[in-house]
């Protein structure tokens, strides 16, 4: 057998199952939003150390007083904590009284669908801290308690997990890893089929692209948003080192997942991950395809490497033409395993 037809093999049997689009669909991220929500790390029992965890709030409202510049962001937090929030984020960002352990609001946080009416709900995953390996006294409330605050139908989807796991196009389309899905500590009993129709009716999408991910490795099980975007449809943006370890598990998986998505069809751009980095711990996330999209700007990592730095703004200026990209530092998050778009998540307009 050739490559190519390896290769197609493969993606036939990694497709999910196809359906009709129903009448509640997730838009792009890069349609129009209303608002960011984003929330507020602050919980002892994850941050045990408080020198870190203010620089890990620094980080925090440094993207949301960037983000508030082109859009208005709603930062959820614990009542007894907006004092302080409020001299640290600019008048433009509005709190809210819905407590918070920590700051992932793409995992946490509510996914937002529209009708064709232009009505708004919450598609409901529910979150369990990871598999219950992180506190979530607070988080596994987030969704609800922002839906009940906007008075919108809460849509369950009968699945546990994480939005972030899984990324969409708007337009039909998603990709996930098995390993953040199929797994005993968020939907045991239930098979990839299974889990796959879930998904599609949770975004009102037609089709489903799985690779295998990592499990065990990290608290995400390999997360696909810190690896492969969609920047519309059936284009994809991918972050692989320029000289893979296929000892890594992270390695081997990342270009796995390249191989399913090359055999479909779809057009991918790759861009390196940085080779010179300020923080080099093993366990650090260094992904530039975590950026997050607003209205009329791209907000995106740098991490101290010129080159690579500058060729993934380029890359994301031509992905996304009009819009400013602004790129931050936010080397705190890399630290804890994330990035921008695993601390925003999107009302659409």
């Amino acid at each position: 057998m050739t490559r190519r037809a390896f290769l197609a093999a493969t993606a036939a049997l990694t497709a999910g199952p196809a359906m009709a689009r129903p009448d509640w669909i997730v838009p792009p991220e890069e349609a129009p939003h209303q608002r960011t929500f984003m929330m507020w790390p602050q919980s002892r029992q994850v941050y045990d150390d408080a020198v870190f965890l203010d620089i890990v709030q620094d980080t925090i409202a440094d993207i949301a007083n960037t983000i508030a510049a082109f859009e208005p962001v709603t930062l959820l937090a614990h009542p007894d904590a907006h004092a302080a929030i409020r001299q640290r984020v600019s008048s433009a960002v509005e709190l809210w009284d819905i407590p918070t352990d920590d700051l992932w609001a793409r995992d946490a946080g509510p996914l937002f669908t529209k009708n064709a009416a232009g009505d708004l709900a919450v598609s409901h995953i529910r979150f369990n801290g990871w598999g219950d390996k992180q506190t979530h006294l607070h988080e596994g409330r987030v969704a609800a308690d922002v839906a009940g605050r906007l008075g919108l139908d809460l849509i369950e989807s009968g699945l546990v997990g994480e939005p972030g796991g899984v990324d969409h196009d708007g337009h039909g389309l998603l990709m996930a890893h098995e390993s953040s899905w199929v797994i005993g500590n968020r939907n045991p009993g239930l098979d990839r089929d299974a889990i796959g129709r879930r998904l599609l009716a949770a975004y009102g999408a037609e089709r489903i692209l799985w690779s295998p991910g990592v499990r065990g490795q990290d608290i995400t099980d390999y997360h696909i948003d810190s690896l492969a975007r969609f920047t519309g449809p059936g284009r994809v943006l991918i972050n692989l080192p320029d000289e893979p370890d296929m000892r890594d598990p992270f390695h081997r998986a990342a270009h796995e997942t390249h191989a399913v998505l090359q055999a479909t069809g779809l057009d991918i751009e790759v861009i390196p991950e940085p080779n010179i980095r300020r923080i080099n711990s093993p366990d650090f996330v260094a992904s530039y395809a975590n950026f997050y999209v607003c209205n009329g700007a791209v907000i995106a990592a740098q991490f101290g490497d010129s080159e690579t730095d500058a060729i993934a703004a380029d890359a994301l200026a031509r992905h996304y033409p009009g819009r400013e990209i602004v790129t931050l530092n936010v080397d705190a998050l890399g630290e804890i395993g994330g990035g921008i778009h695993c601390a925003t998540q999107q009302m659409p307009a």
